[in-house]
């Protein structure tokens, strides 16, 4: 049984998408239904909660950093024996980047790939009927898509609800739900989104809020009536997949690190990995059996005083990469570097892998794709191979002695606005992504060396791909 779909999608970020989303997830979930969540666009956080609101796995789906066909397998493995998928959308509806049609990164590109209608919530405070007119623009902006109906939030009174549901009759949008506003149905926020789903200590309780004020407020009947079939190519096609790192991953999973989009990690497994997480916050080294160890990004600038307490994880760190390969990304970048300042300005000392040291007290909000240009041949590519990555964080670069400083550590691979460095003294083998987030496969590009050490080449084969394309989070 192949699962219908729909996508809940907002004129702009701040709309309530999340809010509503997990309501319906989980209210329908308690129905007896089985519902999978999906989130449009390369957001980390949201996934977690979708899997905490119905019990079962959640992924991305990202028009711009996944070929059709990862897209459509990951919503095909979705929609397989579920009754309902309920995909988030990111940012504005109609949000993205310049690209191919179809390729920009707008959840719109999903809704016209799958086939799945757009279920529209609108932040009504401040206004009444003219809600009605930012629906029609949405309804009539993209032909390849279709909106199936409006869910209102944060209105003010019956009688506000009625003069907005007026504006929708005119335009012949049916109305299927209203919500009031209401503070305790806010989820917790920090400085890149919501406080992820592992750390809310009373997630439970505040999901089955949402499921009773969603279920109070919206017709979940009709919003189950509007859903689609999800579509999918006759025949299964060949699917892209991120090479594994190494046969045994150490992988660093805890609240400092935990930023790995489930589909790679789905298939690392696939092809026959296994995945051993560790904790560094409870100053545990990379296990000793595995053959490369993966630092994703996180939030390691909240716990830089716990980390730079943690001899036995920078001590096993360091051992670990003196014989094999170790993968730092955004914060697992930074935690590769010297020192960390965190935002009261206290400089603690790193793992001292890399020559870089960074700062949370210097902020400054990066947010959107970025394109490398190599300019020299290397694992990555030729010269002149154009590279594209993600980047989303407040912290800074503040020291970057590789020019001049110890020539062991000079920059592998220097390239236009990125630098992808490999520290190559004394036998260390440190891969790492400046602030780069993380990977979804591409077709192989031709020129990429053959001459890697036999111990990094699934490394480098990753930082590779995971370059290649990658894309922006949703802020709400």
């Amino acid at each position: 049984m192949t699962a219908p779909g729909l996508i809940i999608a907002a004129p702009r970020s701040g709309s309530g998408k999340t809010t509503i989303t997990l309501g319906l997830q989980r209210a329908l979930t308690r129905r007896g239904l089985v519902v999978r969540g999906l989130k449009c666009g390369p957001d980390y956080i949201d996934p977690a909660f979708h899997a905490a609101a119905t019990g079962a796995p959640s992924a991305n789906l990202d028009s711009f950093a996944m070929p059709d066909a990862l897209l459509r397998a990951i919503a095909g493995d979705a929609a397989d024996g579920a009754d309902l998928v309920i995909s988030e959308g990111s940012m504005g509806l109609f949000d993205a980047v310049p690209g191919p049609q179809g390729h920009t990164g707008a959840s719109a590109d999903i809704a016209a790939l799958l086939g799945w209608p757009i279920v529209l919530v609108i932040d009504v405070s401040g206004q009444a009927q003219s809600a009605a007119a930012i629906a029609l623009g949405c309804m009539h902006y993209d032909p390849r898509i279709t909106i199936a109906g409006v869910i209102l939030n944060k209105v003010a009174s019956e009688r506000h609800r009625r003069l907005v549901a007026q504006g929708m009759e005119t335009i012949g949008l049916p109305v299927l739900g209203a919500l009031p506003r209401e503070a305790s149905l806010i989820l917790p926020e920090r400085h890149l989104g919501l406080v992820q789903a592992g750390e809310t200590a009373d997630l439970e309780a505040r999901l089955e809020a949402l499921a009773d004020a969603v279920g109070a407020a919206v017709d979940l009947d009709a919003v189950r009536a509007v859903a689609q079939t999800t579509r999918l190519p006759a025949s299964p096609m060949a699917i892209p997949r991120l090479p594994a790192p190494g046969r045994r991953i150490a992988i660093a999973r805890d609240a400092a690190f935990s930023f790995v989009y489930p589909h790679v990690e789905a298939g690392w497994r696939a092809a026959g990995a296994v995945l051993v997480p560790f904790s560094p916050l409870a100053d545990e080294p990379p296990p000793g059996d595995c053959d490369a160890c993966w630092l994703p990004g996180g939030y390691p600038e909240l716990h830089a005083g716990t980390i730079a307490g943690a001899s036995r994880f920078l001590g096993g760190l360091r051992a670990f990469a003196e014989t094999r390969p170790v993968h730092g990304e955004c914060g697992g970048y930074m935690v590769l570097g010297r020192t960390l300042i965190d935002a009261d300005g206290l400089s603690h000392a790193m793992a001292g892998l890399l020559s870089v040291e960074t700062s949370f007290a210097k902020r400054k909000m990066n947010l959107g794709y970025r394109r490398a240009i190599l300019e020299a041949d290397a694992p990555l590519g030729a010269a002149g191979d154009a590279l594209t990555g993600h980047e989303f964080h407040y912290a800074t670069i503040v020291t970057q002695a590789w020019l001049g400083a110890d020539p062991r550590r000079q920059p592998a691979w220097p390239c236009h606005r990125l630098v992808l460095s490999r520290d190559r003294g004394g036998g260390v083998s440190v891969m790492s992504r400046p602030f780069s987030h993380s990977p979804h496969p591409e077709e192989p590009r031709s020129g990429v060396s053959k001459d890697v050490p036999e111990g990094s080449r699934a490394s480098w084969s990753i930082l590779r791909d995971a370059l290649l394309r990658s894309a922006p989070q949703d802020e709400g």
